[in-house]
Order: C-alpha cells, then structure tokens, then sequence
C-alpha cells in the first residue's frame, strides 16, 4: 500500500493588531505599548508585523522612523496614491517609501463602484494608481504587498476589472495580493471559486 506523497508548504503569518486591531473602541496603544507589542508578535514567530499608518498620526509617524529590532519583516500601511497626483507628489505615498520599513501594504479598491463612488475617479485612473504606487516601492527596495479592497464583490459585478486590479499589482511588483471580503458578505464556496479563479489568471 503507497500513501500520497506529503508536501511541505511555508505558512506565512502576517499579524496587523497594531494597525487595524488599534481601531477597536477602547484601544489607545501609546509609543511604548507599539514597541512591546511589535516584540512580542516577534517572539510569536510572526513573519510580518504590519505596524500602522505613517503620516496618518505623529505616534505612527515616530514608530516608523526607526524600525523596531525584530526578526520579522515590518510593514507599513496606506494608500496608493490620489487621483490628480503623481506618485512623486503624493504625501502619503511619500511617508510610506520614507519611513524606515521593509514592506510596503497599499489598499486598493478592486470595486468598479467604489472607484466611482467612493474614490471619484475612474477605472483607468485606479489601476495607473496600483500600477505606480506599487513600482515605486520595488524600485526603492521594499516589499509591495496590496490589499484589494471590495474584491469579491466587485468580481461578482465585474470579474475583469477586479482581476485587472489583481494583476496590475501582480505585474508591477507585489510579491503578495490579498483578496479582501471588505463587506463579509461573501460565502465560502464564493471565495473558493473566485479564488481559483484569480489563480488561473494570476500563477505563482
């Protein structure tokens, strides 16, 4: 009798307690609390310690001026850049290529109305923003990694433009694509689907 050959597969983590679970009513992380935090997550075996938004607030500014002493890869967060600006001439993608960080986590609408509504712009405008924003991390020597905002409903509305938000930041560089129930509206044999789907499209 043969058993089927066992595959070892990397189990990467990827914790953001002190950026989005700092959003939770009652939590008030001061400076200190971000470093002791950011050690512990470490001494956990995380391998990527997402540590908040630079530039959004002096704490998260003076957390990212210089990075914690910790084996694991940290991140920080924000968006790509606005729409009528040029990466060059954006303040927020500016923080994030100057704070002293190894990664770089952009979220990015994937939804077609979003794009309309929320952000204002247009389609063509909010990929040239993925594309772009994401270059400009890889070329200074960080890691992109892109949070598509809304994806599965924006797939259920329109799967070419959420997988074109997929690959435009595939293609410019993200290492990592995280595909976001924003809404947590999606059931999982919607996410299987759209899922395997996105891995057709985008391999590796």
């Amino acid at each position: 009798m043969t058993t089927p050959a066992m595959t070892k597969e990397r189990l990467t983590l990827f914790d953001t307690t002190l950026r989005d679970g700092a959003q939770t009513v009652g939590v008030d992380f001061s400076l200190e609390d971000k470093r002791q935090i950011a050690s512990m997550l470490d001494e956990l075996g995380i391998d990527y310690v997402e540590g908040g938004y630079p530039g959004a607030n002096p704490l998260d500014t003076e957390f990212f001026a210089k990075r914690p002493p910790i084996r694991a890869r940290f991140a920080a967060f924000g968006m790509t850049r606005r729409q009528g600006r040029s990466v060059e001439n954006d303040p927020g993608v500016a923080a994030l290529l100057d704070c002293d960080s190894d990664a770089v986590v952009f979220v990015a609408k994937a939804w077609d109305y979003q794009v309309r509504v929320a952000l204002r712009s247009t389609e063509e405008d909010n990929l040239a923003a993925i594309a772009q924003s994401v270059k400009a991390v890889a070329l200074r020597g960080k890691e992109p990694i892109v949070d598509c905002e809304h994806f599965f409903d924006g797939f259920k509305g329109n799967e070419a433009y959420a997988l074109a938000c997929a690959k435009a930041a595939h293609e410019n560089g993200a290492r990592w694509i995280v595909l976001c129930d924003t809404n947590g509206g999606s059931l999982p044999h919607e996410v299987e689907r759209i899922v395997a789907r996105v891995a057709q499209e985008i391999p590796g």
